[in-house]
C-alpha cells in the first residue's frame, strides 16, 4: 500500500470526511475538491522535498557573522509550499484561505512530512497565525497573520530559556512598557524585552522577508519584582523587522539578535537558535530592548499560547508517525529486494535441531518470519498511529463545525487524546525507525540508506512540544480528572460502542473482549493511582500510566478501522484489506498484552523510582 492509498481509505471510508461538505462552512466542497488538494500537496512533497532530504542533512544551516546560510532547495521548497496555500488552508476565505477541513489539511500535510520532515517550518507559521486570528487584535491579525499566512513572512514560538527549560514558571525574559502612550500603539500595547530564548526552530533565515516571533514574557509588578510562577507571563508579538500599520518594512530592525545555531541530532535542515532579546546590538530609537506588541490580556500569555501548543503537539505527534512510515515504506522495499538466508527446514537423519539445506538458493529477507514481525511492529504502528491523529483532526473540525453538544464532546476528546497524540507516536513510530535499521542489517547504520536519518530525525520528537514526562503528568494529573472525569468517561463511551459492534462479528470477538478488558483495567488503575488523594503518589508513574493508555486508544483505534475495512470488503479480495486486518491483529496480540505490566507499578502506586535515594545512584 501507498501511503495516499491509506491516506484515502482512512479519511473517506473510516472517517467519511465527505460527509463534512453537509456543513455550512465547507459546503464548497466535495470529494474531488478534497482530492485536487491532496494531488497537489503529493506533488510538491515529491518534486521539491523528498529529493533533497538528505541534501539538507548534511547541508546544515550556517551562520557567515550577518545572516542564516540554507541549501537553495529549502528557499524552493518553501515558495512552493506557500504558493499551494497550505498555510492558510483551514482560514476563511475573506483572508485568502480555502476553508479546508483540518482533517484534510492534516492528511494533505502528511506528505510533506513523509518526503522531508526536515526541510519544513511551516507547521510553527501556521500555529502562530492561527493563535494571532482567535486572541489578536484586529490590526495584528491584518498586519501579522495575513501576512504569515499568504508567505510573506514567517513564525516562531519562543518559550524556552536556557536556565528554564520546559519549566515555564521559570521564565526570566522582562517586558517593560516602551515610554509614555505605550498602550495606545495601533499594533498593541507597546513593551520593550530583554531576554534569552533556546531551542526556537526557524528563529531566523532569510526564507522570508521577516519573522513573527511570538515571546512569552513577565512585565515586572508596580516593585519591580517578576510574578512567581505561570500566572505572570505575557505573550508578546516581536518581529525581527519592524513594520507599519498596513504591514510594510519600516527599514528599522528590531533588537532580536541570533547568539547562535544549536546543531541538533536531527531535524538538520531547520535551523534551531538561541535569540537574545534587548542586548542593545540592534538598538531601536536609539536605545535596547526588543520592541514587542501584547497579545491579549496582561498575565494571559500561556493561555493565548496554549492554543498554539495544543496544535503543535497534534503535529508534533503526526511529525513522528510519518517519520515511522518512512522508514516502514524503506525497510518494506528493502526487505522485498535483499536476498539472505535459507528456509528453515526440519530435522533430517535422526538430528535433533532444525538444518538449512546451503545447497538451496537465497531467499529475500521478507519471506522470514521474524523480518515480517518487524515489517509487522512497524506498521501497525505508523498506520494505527496515523488513524489516531486523523481521527483528532476531524475531532477539530467537529469543535468548530459542529452543533453544541457535538462541539463541546469534541472539545474535551481533544483535551484527553492529545497528549496520546503526541506522544505515543513519538515513542513508538521512534522504535519502528530502530526496526526499520534493524531489518536493513549493517547497511542501517550506514548514510547508503535513509533509515538513520529517519532515526535521528524522530528522536528529537520525544521532547518536542513537552516531554513525555510532562505530558504523562498532563494526561493523569489534570486531563482524566477535569470536569469530574467527563472526557475520559466519553472517550470509554466511544470506545464502548466499537467494542458493542465489533463483538457481533465473529472474527473481531475475541479482540473486541481483550479491547473491554484493557478498558476495565485503565479505569481502576485511574482510580487506584488516585486512591490517596496524594499527587506525589499517583504521578510517580505517570509514564507507564500513558504508555497502557495510550496503546488502549491504539488497540480501539485499529479495532474501528477493523470494522471500516470488513465493511467494504467483507470477502477480504484486497490485498490492503488482508494488510489492514493482520496490522489490527498484530497489535492485539503482541502489543495490547504489555500494559499489564505498565497498569501494575500505575495501580500499586509502586515508589521504586520515587524513593530511590540519589546516592544510591
Amino acid at each position: 500500500m501507498t501511503l495516499r492509498s491509506t491516506l484515502d481509505f482512512l479519511l473517506y471510508d473510516w472517517l467519511d470526511a465527505q460527509s463534512l461538505t453537509a456543513r455550512t462552512r465547507f459546503a464548497d466542497h466535495s470529494r474531488e475538491t478534497f482530492d485536487a488538494v491532496l494531488d497537489t500537496c503529493e506533488r510538491i512533497a515529491r518534486e521539491k522535498y523528498a529529493p533533497f532530504n538528505r541534501t539538507v542533512d548534511i547541508e546544515e544551516p550556517h551562520f557567515d557573522g550577518e545572516k542564516v546560510i540554507l541549501p537553495q532547495a529549502t528557499y524552493e521548497a518553501r515558495k512552493a509550499y506557500a504558493e499551494s496555500g497550505l498555510l492558510s488552508a483551514a482560514q476563511d476565505y475573506e483572508v485568502g484561505g480555502m476553508q479546508l477541513p483540518y482533517a484534510v489539511e492534516a492528511a494533505a500535510n502528511s506528505f510533506f512530512a513523509v518526503a522531508s520532515i526536515s526541510i519544513g517550518s511551516n507547521l510553527l507559521t501556521s500555529g502562530n497565525a492561527n493563535l494571532l486570528m482567535v486572541h489578536g487584535t484586529e490590526a495584528q491579525k491584518q498586519v501579522f497573520a495575513l501576512n504569515e499566512f499568504n508567505g510573506r513572512w514567517s513564525g516562531t514560538m519562543c518559550l524556552s530559556e536556557p536556565q528554564a527549560g520546559s519549566s515555564l514558571s521559570d521564565v526570566a525574559t522582562r517586558a517593560v512598557p516602551d515610554g509614555d502612550g505605550f498602550e495606545v500603539d495601533p499594533l498593541g500595547a507597546r513593551y520593550r524585552l530583554t531576554g534569552n530564548k533556546m531551542w526556537i526552530s526557524s528563529g531566523d533565515h532569510e526564507l522570508t522577508e521577516n519573522i513573527v516571533h511570538l515571546v512569552l514574557a513577565k512585565i515586572p509588578g508596580p516593585d519591580g519584582k517578576l510574578v512567581p510562577g505561570t500566572k505572570g507571563i505575557s505573550l508578546f508579538i516581536v518581529p525581527k523587522k519592524l513594520v507599519d500599520t498596513e504591514g510594510k518594512l519600516t527599514g528599522v530592525r528590531n533588537d532580536v539578535a541570533l547568539a547562535g545555531l544549536n546543531h541538533k541530532l536531527g531535524w538538520r535542515g531547520t535551523t534551531n537558535t538561541l535569540l537574545n532579546f534587548g542586548e542593545g546590538k540592534f538598538p531601536v530609537e536609539g536605545k535596547a530592548g526588543a520592541v514587542g506588541y501584547l497579545v491579549g490580556q496582561p498575565g494571559k500569555g500561556l493561555h493565548c499560547m496554549f492554543h498554539m501548543m495544543n496544535e503543535a503537539r497534534i503535529g508534533i505527534g503526526m511529525a513522528a508517525t510519518m517519520l515511522g512510515l518512512a522508514g516502514y515504506y524503506a525497510s518494506l522495499d528493502y526487505a522485498r529486494n535483499r536476498p539472505q538466508g535459507r528456509p528453515v527446514q526440519g530435522p533430517k537423519d535422526g538430528a535433533a535441531a532444525v538444518v538449512k539445506d546451503a545447497a538451496q538458493p537465497q531467499v529475500r529477507i521478507i519471506e522470514h518470519a521474524d523480518v515480517k514481525r518487524m515489517l509487522l511492529a512497524q506498521k501497525s504502528y505508523g498506520e494505527g498511529a496515523l488513524a489516531l491523529n486523523l481521527f483528532c483532526a476531524k475531532l477539530v473540525d467537529e469543535q468548530h463545525t459542529g452543533d453544541a453538544a457535538a462541539a463541546d464532546e469534541a472539545r474535551l476528546l481533544l483535551e484527553v487524546l492529545t497528549p496520546i497524540a503526541k506522544s505515543w507516536p513519538s515513542e513508538f513510530c521512534l522504535e519502528a525507525n530502530s526496526l526499520a535499521i534493524q531489518i536493513h542489517g549493517g547497511y542501517g547504520y550506514t548514510r547508503d540508506f535513509p533509515v538513520e536519518q529517519y532515526w535521528r530525525d524522530n528522536r528529537l520528537n520525544m521532547i518536542h512540544e513537552g516531554t513525555h514526562g510532562i505530558q504523562a503528568m498532563d494526561l493523569l494529573g489534570r486531563k482524566v480528572l477535569m470536569e469530574g472525569g467527563r472526557g475520559l468517561q466519553l472517550l470509554a463511551g466511544r470506545i464502548n460502542a466499537t467494542i458493542e459492534r465489533a463483538i457481533q462479528v465473529p472474527a473481531l470477538a475475541a479482540h473486541a473482549n481483550a479491547l473491554g478488558k484493557a478498558l476495565q483495567d485503565v479505569g481502576a488503575a485511574t482510580k487506584a493511582a488516585w486512591a490517596t488523594g496524594q499527587p506525589a503518589d499517583a504521578l510517580a508513574n505517570a509514564v507507564p500510566y500513558m504508555q497502557a493508555f495510550g496503546h488502549t486508544v491504539l488497540a480501539w483505534v485499529w479495532l474501528d478501522v477493523a470494522l471500516a475495512t470488513l465493511a467494504r470488503d467483507a470477502d477480504l479480495a484486497q490485498p490492503a484489506s488482508v494488510g489492514r486486518m493482520g496490522g489490527m491483529r498484530f497489535f492485539f496480540h503482541y502489543e495490547l498484552p504489555k500494559i499489564g505490566a505498565w497498569l501494575q507499578v500505575v495501580s500499586t502506586r509502586d515508589a521504586t523510582c520515587a524513593a530511590f535515594p540519589e546516592e544510591a545512584f
